[in-house]
Parts: structure tokens; sequence; C-alpha cells
């Protein structure tokens, strides 16, 4: 294919952004970063280093000491997250990381850090990207903006059976508690708010599977191509 674009997809937590932008990437022969799990490397490495990201010094001189690449798994077909070298794709899926992340990617510091990158990672467009600000702050200019939503209940029960695989303890009022913290931190903080961008088609997959809606963005894309 040769006319490459961008591709963003913003959205709430749990309405299987990633997923789609994932199958999206595989489909197209694109590249597909997850830029979620940028920011749960950087809070895996501040929980681990015990970083004070309430204190700006700390932060700044941690960042310089992390490392982030996306490596290509043959075996599993994907794309893994590297911290420092470490594959650590499955250890930044803990709820630990996910009740810290939102704090930790609400810091301007961290998000300029991590923006450079994924801007970096874009320049030769053929990307998927998925966030929570790719659309209306790393790639503003993007040809395709898509903006995930569902409802609550059914972003719930997708996290929870997520989770309670990792940790069978984890009980539902815990998971629906954090869904609704994080969105509320998304949405409220100071730099690049979780909003939908005005160019942006929204894409309710609250009664959708995963094949319906792979089949509405490819639709979407070869609209445009």
């Amino acid at each position: 294919m040769a006319n490459k674009i961008i591709i963003t997809i913003d959205g709430w937590s749990s309405c299987g952004k990633s997923t789609l932008a994932r199958q999206l990437a595989g489909k197209l022969g694109y590249t597909y970063i997850d830029s979620g799990a940028m920011y749960r490397a950087i809070t895996l490495y501040f929980l681990r280093n015990h970083v004070d990201w309430t204190d700006n010094s700390e932060v700044d001189a941690a960042l310089k000491n992390i490392g982030i690449e996306f490596r290509f798994n043959e075996k599993v077909q994907q794309s893994e997250i590297y911290l420092n070298g470490e594959n650590v794709e499955y250890v930044i899926r803990d709820l630990v990381i996910a009740e810290k992340v939102s704090d930790v990617a609400a810091i301007a510091a961290v998000r300029s850090f991590a923006v450079a990158q994924q801007q970096k990672l874009g320049e030769q467009k053929g990307i998927v990207m998925d966030g929570r600000d790719i659309g209306t702050t790393v790639f503003p200019h993007a040809e395709l903006k898509i903006f995930m939503t569902a409802d609550i209940a059914v972003r719930v029960e997708r996290r929870f059976k997520e989770f309670v695989e990792k940790n069978p303890n984890v009980t539902l009022e815990e998971v629906k508690n954090n869904l609704e913290m994080r969105d509320y931190i998304d949405s409220h903080r100071e730099v690049s708010p979780l909003r939908k961008a005005s160019d942006a088609i929204v894409l309710d997959n609250t009664n959708l599977n995963m094949e319906e809606q792979l089949e509405i963005a490819l639709n979407l894309v070869n609209e445009l191509l």
C-alpha cells in the first residue's frame, strides 16, 4: 500500500482501543504503537526506583534514565514494549500499575517525553497509534482519527475479565472504581486531557464484537485510500 497514512484511535479506558489498533495495523501491514504502554512502562520505572513523581527534579532525572522501544515478536505476531532492554509487555498490565498510571501520565514532563518519542515513531507514516491524546496532541493532522467509546458497565466487565486472569482476588467493585478514577483523571488533567478531536469519527462498540468494529474501521480507511 503505497499511500500510507497515520491512524489515531483515542477513547476511554477499556473500550478496546488497543485490540482494534492492533488488528487494523495487522490488516494494513502498518506498525502498531501502544502509547498507553509507554506511560505504563514509565510508571513501572518510577515505582521500581521509588521516584517521587510530585517532585519535578526527581521526575526530570528519572526520565533521562528511561529508554523505551517496541520490538516485533514473530512468535505472537505483535509488537511488545521494552523498558531499558527488558520486555515488560506483561508486567505493565498489573492492577498496581493501572492504579498509578493516570497520575504519572498527567505530569507535563512525562507527557512531553512520551509525545516526542511518539511523534518520532510516526515520521514515516504507516502507523496505527492508540491512546487518549493521539488525535488531539500527538498527531493533530492525522488522516484518520477514531474516537472509541462504550457503556461503562460493558467497559467494567471487559476490564474485570482482563484483570481476573492475572489476579483472581480482584473484585468487580475495585475494577469499577479504578475505571471511574482513570476516566476522571484522564479527562480533567491540565496537560492534553482526553477529549474527542473535532474531526474524529466516533465508534461506539457497546454492542459490537471485534470483527464488526474492525470492519467499520477498515471501511473508514478504504474511503481515504
